[in-house]
């Protein structure tokens, strides 16, 4: 049963999409289009060689797997500006104490989800197509090519500190996790109140049947 305080239902298919994009088969005779593709294909690189190190695989290697692959991702997303975007007007009304507790839930909750969904990348093709790029933000434009030979277009933005790229967002089909996120958390703050929010996403990091967070549903079937 869905009350109106329920947080939306997360489109897995779209998750999958996401973290078939990190694991990446980097098509010969390609350029890469500058700095923030560069670093990217980094964390893709990193990934694959995760996912496919003979002394990391099975059941009994599972923790020590993620806990590889969560600290690459950690490494290239900028978690805490995810955070402050997705609460948008309410991010300021937050104390340090209640920013530091969102963003530590968030940063679990959306990590969890995408190193779960990369264990089950089975080798979709990804192209990369242009990277554009304005002053310290940069949108780096790629496309997934599945095994039925439908095409989906993932776009990852980021930002830049100094000569570091973040991914702070990333547009599934057009779609934007961050503003697909926002318009949930601002809905359940508006109607319920912020603690209600925090609830929810303590009860989906462990694990709670019905607490699950949205994402943006894919098109693919």
């Amino acid at each position: 049963m869905t009350t109106k305080y329920s947080v939306i239902r997360c489109g897995w298919k779209t998750l999958t999409l996401i973290a078939a994009a990190v694991a990446v088969l980097w098509m010969p005779g390609q350029s890469l289009a500058g700095p923030a593709t560069d670093q990217v294909k980094g964390t893709v690189d990193q990934v694959l060689k995760i996912l496919t190190d003979p002394a990391l695989k099975g059941e009994r290697k599972t923790k020590e797997r993620r806990a590889q692959l969560r600290q690459t991702v950690l490494a290239r997303f900028d978690f805490s500006e995810m955070s402050k975007r997705s609460m948008g007007q309410y991010w300021k009304e937050r104390t340090p104490d209640e920013r530091a507790e969102f963003v530590g839930l968030f940063t679990d909750l959306l990590e969890r989800a995408y190193v779960d969904r990369v264990e089950g990348y089975t080798g979709e093709q990804i192209l990369y197509l242009e990277e554009t790029t304005d002053g310290n933000y940069s949108e780096v434009r790629t496309k997934i090519v599945t095994k039925r030979n439908q095409e989906i277009p993932i776009a990852y933005r980021l930002q830049r500190a100094d000569s570091k790229w973040a991914v702070y967002d990333i547009v599934v089909e057009g779609v934007s996790l961050v503003n697909n996120y926002r318009t949930q958390f601002s809905k359940i703050i508006r109607t319920s109140s912020y603690r209600d929010l925090v609830k929810k996403m303590q009860a989906k990091v462990e694990g709670e049947e019905g607490a699950e967070l949205g994402a943006p549903k894919s098109k693919v079937r």
